[in-house]
């Protein structure tokens, strides 16, 4: 199952979420709480919020995209950098990442998103780092990769909460379909 990665839409999760911490969080743990989000966000309507590609890793399960917006910080255009994710994400500074002062606009996320993400940080955002941690790798999902990462499928996301298999179906037909059309308006642009 694919999903298209929605830069902006990670990049408001981000903030929210840094916002609700203070404005400043650990790289992991804004990591596990946007993985949560996606993950609750999949099992209640079949679409995660921010269509990253969800991947396990050492310290647990990690939205690749994003990941990879937090690593990279700011990049030079040519390389997709002064996107949507440094208008409201700063650089990354050591083992944190900050809001940028400002950045409010949630103009990407649905009321629904916006609830999934006050809920799971409201129930996970005070949580030790290492408790978190610890928290994710026992999904059903995750899997110890070694010193590499391992592809986590959305359909053992959604079996492993019960969705029935005539629903997980019809789930990956939507997004396969949606997956494709967006590629197609790209290319055709």
């Amino acid at each position: 199952m694919r999903f298209s990665y929605n830069e902006r839409k990670a990049a408001q999760m981000a903030a929210r979420l840094l916002r609700a911490g203070g404005g400043r969080l650990d790289v992991i743990v804004l990591m596990k709480l946007m993985y949560l989000c996606d993950r609750r966000a999949l099992i209640e309507r079949g679409l995660p919020i921010t269509g990253a590609f969800m991947v396990s890793m050492r310290q647990g399960p990690v939205l690749s995209e994003v990941l990879d917006d937090i690593n990279d910080g700011q990049r030079p255009a040519i390389f997709g950098g002064g996107g949507a994710w440094n208008e409201f994400v700063q650089d990354r500074d050591g083992y944190a990442v900050r809001v940028v002062e400002g950045a409010t606009s949630t103009d990407e996320l649905s009321r629904f998103e916006t609830r999934v993400i006050d809920e799971v940080f409201a129930e996970f955002g005070g949580i030790d780092k290492w408790d978190l941690v610890r928290f994710t790798h026992e999904l059903p999902e995750w899997r110890d990769p070694g010193r590499s990462s391992l592809p986590i499928q959305p359909e053992e996301i959604l079996r492993s909460a019960g969705k029935a298999a005539e629903e997980i179906e019809a789930i990956v037909d939507a997004a396969e379909g949606s997956w494709f059309v967006e590629r197609m308006v790209k290319s055709a642009s």
